[in-house]
């Protein structure tokens, strides 16, 4: 596979050619344009990993190309600036738009490859970062000694051999996610792109914009979709995908390209998709709310992370895990388990699993005090958390560590099933009480299962 796709915005033909020579050499994918005009239709068509841009041109010059892509925000990727007579007040506006670097002509090709080279490598830098921040453990691999996990990632790693789709499922907390990265960071697509997705965090009517990017005249949106080409995109709780999104990432698989919101020319694309589920997809499918053909497209290498209750001989290992992780990079005090509090965690069910641990160990560095955290001090903390579960079971609160399409789901099939027995079962009388139409309110409750009687009126 490539080190990525390169475009070279010149409008001298020798100097474009001899880029693009030099740059395929070196591996890379290259497109040219040898205008301003021409530069904006390669950019629709395909999404650059790095552009190579000159500031004069006859039609459109490199800052106004600049000022436009910048428009929407940070540029969609690194712009290096070509050109023989720019002025420090044109070098200076170019880095205030966003620009990476500036190169002076005659280029030097050794200073163009590096420059090159420390750009991608600093873009790759940003969004790992990025990724980072965003997860809830950023742990390198599934973590225990225990022949369940061993067993894991032994099958994780012969997954990895293969490009195929993936479908990881698990309860949640469980570390779904961690194990897709595992995946990825030992697969040959290690060194591109791995996007992440957060399914239930996406609102219906967003969805498909942030999957697949928009158009607009000649401002284009790139899609989680584009941002993953060549590496992999990672979509967590798919189960939360509404069905009509699932029908276009269905043809992303079928036909390797797609169609950004108001596009007209499909974009090419190649991706490993790896999605996690907490949910039932099977159950989820008969009930008519997966489609069956995407589950089983996705569903051709499927991978099982255990609870956490399955593999407790592993908690010891965990505790130890982030307490490190917490001193080191929250600089909260050191705490060490002792043996009884650690024999007391084993023996917890943690129905919350590892995400549970984590929040048990932050909580402990947090709010206790001295070096070892006693037997006492542990079942102080696991007693709260079932009180405040069983707090949360009589006034109907919900866990809040579910993604929000299904965190609301759940709420209201409790808040509807609780007004329906207020009102008698009549769902005339719910519709005036909750102040939804009432075809609506039919919908609704069939729709999250709630029995009811329509002569009940």
């Amino acid at each position: 596979m490539s080190s990525g796709h390169i475009l070279v915005v010149d409008d001298e033909p020798d100097i474009r050619n001899l880029v693009k020579e030099i740059l395929e050499d070196e591996g890379f994918e290259v497109s040219i344009a040898g205008s301003g005009e021409t530069a904006r239709q390669e950019r629709r068509k395909r999404r650059p990993d790095l552009i190579l841009l000159d500031i004069w041109m006859d039609d459109v010059d490199g800052i106004t190309l600049l000022r436009e892509w910048s428009e929407a925000g940070n540029l969609p990727c690194p712009v290096i600036i070509m050109s023989g007579h720019a002025t420090v007040e044109t070098a200076v506006e170019a880095t205030r738009l966003g620009a990476y670097d500036f190169i002076e002509k005659p280029i030097s090709l050794a200073k163009l490859l590096l420059v090159v080279n420390r750009a991608l490598e600093s873009e790759k830098l940003q969004q790992e970062n990025i990724g980072l921040k965003r997860q809830a453990q950023p742990v390198n691999e599934p973590a225990g000694k225990s022949e369940v996990m061993q067993a894991l990632r032994e099958q994780a790693g012969r997954i990895a051999q293969h490009n195929t789709w993936v479908l990881i499922s698990g309860e949640a907390g469980a570390g779904k996610e961690v194990a897709a990265r595992y995946i990825h960071a030992q697969s040959s697509l290690r060194d591109n792109a791995f996007v992440e997705v957060a399914v239930g965090s996406m609102s219906v009517e967003h969805s498909a914009a942030e999957l697949f990017g928009s158009e607009d005249g000649d401002n284009v949106v790139y899609g989680r979709i584009e941002q993953a080409n060549g590496g992999t995109l990672l979509l967590t709780n798919i189960s939360d995908m509404d069905l009509q999104t699932q029908t276009r990432l269905l043809s992303v698989f079928q036909t390797h390209s797609f169609l950004r919101m108001g596009g007209s020319e499909p974009v090419p694309v190649d991706i490993r998709v790896i999605a996690t589920t907490s949910k039932d997809l099977e159950q989820e499918v008969r009930e008519g709310r997966f489609r069956e053909d995407l589950y089983y497209h996705l569903n051709v290498v499927p991978l099982t992370v255990p609870p956490l209750r399955e593999h407790s001989e592993d908690v010891p290992e965990l505790l130890n895990f982030y307490v490190d992780r917490f001193v080191v990079q929250e600089n909260l005090p050191y705490r060490e388990f002792s043996i009884a509090s650690q024999n007391r965690l084993r023996n917890y069910g943690w129905p919350g699993n590892n995400r549970e641990l984590k929040n048990l160990v932050q909580r402990l560095l947090i709010l206790g005090q001295g070096p070892v955290i006693d037997v006492d001090e542990v079942e102080d903390v696991l007693q709260h958390v079932t009180d405040t579960a069983d707090a949360g079971k009589s006034s109907a609160t919900l866990p809040l560590d579910l993604p929000l399409r299904e965190a609301r789901e759940q709420f209201e099939k409790v808040y509807l099933q609780h007004q329906l027995q207020e009102v008698g079962g009549s769902v005339g009388k719910l519709a005036k009480r909750v102040g939804m139409e009432r075809t609506h309110l039919y919908r609704k409750l069939r729709g999250l299962g709630i029995d009811f009687k329509k002569g009940g009126d």
